[in-house]
């Protein structure tokens, strides 16, 4: 019987474990006054050390018209509080500036799993539950009475180089990296003081790699470094205790998951809190917006960290600082408050798999819709990143008279952006923007390295505007084009 088929995690590529984050629509401005909240009367919980057991404005291909109301200045700046524990008042803070413009992020899921690569990330999870195609991996490559605990080892992450990473995430173009420190299995990616004996530093790669990567992202790039932090851990005894007392009790949340999370913030400092594994109890036993009141109003990260909406039953698209929704969410239509599309390239799995087919992954021609893989991505946004950072919807999301072209606008520079995901049929040179009132346009260019004006025509009674196109071999973009139309 195999021990174990080794393999070591450190050896998959960055494409294997990584996500794109895509960050869309804009929340609406207002205004709103709060109670003091003074979070140095909180109570700080008791950190025990305890042994564990264990991102364009560019949406699916739909080319049903959508109208939305004239597009705002949403560019927010936070609202400098102070927050109140309570949904109403924690809501009510706007999102920083630096997010609302940034567009495109990476998330990054590594941990034990990885080094397994069967199943992504769930395997535990599948294997204790008995999920007949992991047990029969278990069988096959287990020696008898083996623990997912003895796995962690070949978790060596020893040709990891921070500084390779952050060179990669810089020249992709996104603007944020989230970093997995804690998923559900509970091994955390940081010399923690509550998982003492399951951490990155006291078995695997006995390094702090949450450490190294925040510190490479900030000293080689401009991006910002996020966190992803599971609130449950599936097999902790304090969780199961609690979950068995139906939550009465946290001893589980007071010992182990508050402690961890006011450690990753104050050590590391994100400007991203992702929080997840919420959802088997309310947010009254997570204690979520205590904390969320702390991380708003006395947080070194006050000023500038942005959080998602997993903070307990019930909150996911309700409560929290952008909506997420549901795993690969995309509403299809603009929403009135901002939302992030975590989207894998691998299309059923968060981390890498070694069983992963080739059409598991998302083919080019998927991945262009809502941008391409990453250097290729980071080329695209090299020439066309002007249509897409520090832009807000236009007063049409897409096109009303020619499929495949979408919109988005600077209104500070009285510019809108027609981004065409394709060129128009039989290689015409010409394309009819319908959304478009012709004599508002002074004058049309092109992204891409093309230097000269298009000639244009105003089609008159709310028809839009023909433009003539240049040959594509004139443009340096290979997979989208955009259209710049100077308004008056």
């Amino acid at each position: 019987m195999k021990y174990f088929r080794k393999f070591s995690a450190s050896q998959t590529s960055c494409f294997t474990v990584l996500s794109l984050i895509l960050a869309f629509s804009y929340p609406v401005d207002g205004d709103g006054t709060f109670q003091s909240y003074n979070s140095k009367e909180r109570k700080r919980f008791e950190a025990s050390s305890i042994s564990n057991i264990r991102h364009l404005n560019e949406i699916e291909d739909d080319t049903e018209e959508v109208k939305v109301s004239t597009a705002r200045n949403n560019f927010h700046t936070t609202k400098s509080g102070p927050y109140f524990p309570n949904w109403p008042s924690l809501d009510s803070r706007l999102l920083p500036k630096w997010y609302d413009e940034s567009k495109i992020g990476i998330f990054i899921h590594w941990g034990v799993f990885s080094a397994l690569g069967f199943n992504g990330a769930w395997f535990w999870e599948c294997w204790r539950e008995g999920h007949k195609d992991c047990v029969d991996f278990a069988k096959k490559n287990f020696k008898p009475n083996f623990t997912y605990q003895e796995i962690a080892p070949e978790f060596t992450a020893e040709f990891f180089n921070s500084s390779d990473w952050a060179d990669l995430f810089r020249r992709s173009g996104a603007r944020y990296v989230v970093l997995t420190t804690k998923h559900h299995e509970g091994f955390t990616l940081w010399p923690s003081k509550t998982a003492f004996g399951w951490n990155a530093n006291d078995v695997g790669p006995h390094r702090d790699l949450v450490g190294e990567l925040s510190r490479a992202i900030r000293n080689h790039s401009s991006l910002r470094f996020g966190v992803y932090h599971s609130l449950y851990e599936w097999y902790n005894p304090l969780y199961l205790d609690d979950k068995q007392n139906n939550f009465k009790t946290n001893q589980f949340v007071r010992f182990k998951t508050m402690p961890e999370l006011y450690e990753l913030v104050e050590t590391y400092q994100p400007d991203v809190v992702w929080s997840d594994g919420d959802w088997e109890a309310p947010d009254t036993y997570w204690n979520s917006t205590e904390f969320l009141a702390w991380l708003y109003n006395d947080s070194p990260v006050k000023e500038t960290v942005v959080t998602n909406d997993r903070w307990g039953l019930g909150t996911m698209c309700k409560h929290g600082g952008f909506n997420t929704c549901a795993d690969r969410y995309n509403p299809g239509v603009l929403q009135p408050k901002k939302w992030e599309n975590c989207m894998t390239l691998d299309k059923y799995a968060w981390s890498f798999r070694k069983n992963t087919n080739f059409e598991d992954y998302l083919t080019p021609e998927e991945l262009i819709t809502t941008i391409e893989r990453l250097l290729q991505m980071g080329e695209w946004l090299g020439l066309h990143g002007e249509a897409i950072y520090s832009t807000v919807p236009w007063t049409f999301q897409n096109d009303t008279a020619t499929a495949n072209v979408w919109y988005t606008a600077n209104p500070h520079m009285s510019r809108v952006y027609a981004i065409m995901t394709k060129w128009p049929e039989n290689c015409e040179r010409t394309i009819i923007l319908g959304a478009v009132d012709g004599k508002r346009v002074s004058v049309v260019t092109m992204l891409g390295g093309y230097k000269d004006h298009l000639k244009f025509e105003d089609l008159g009674d709310k028809s839009g505007v023909r433009v003539e196109l240049p040959a594509p071999d004139e443009i340096k973009s290979k997979w989208a084009w955009v259209i710049v139309l100077q308004m008056v």
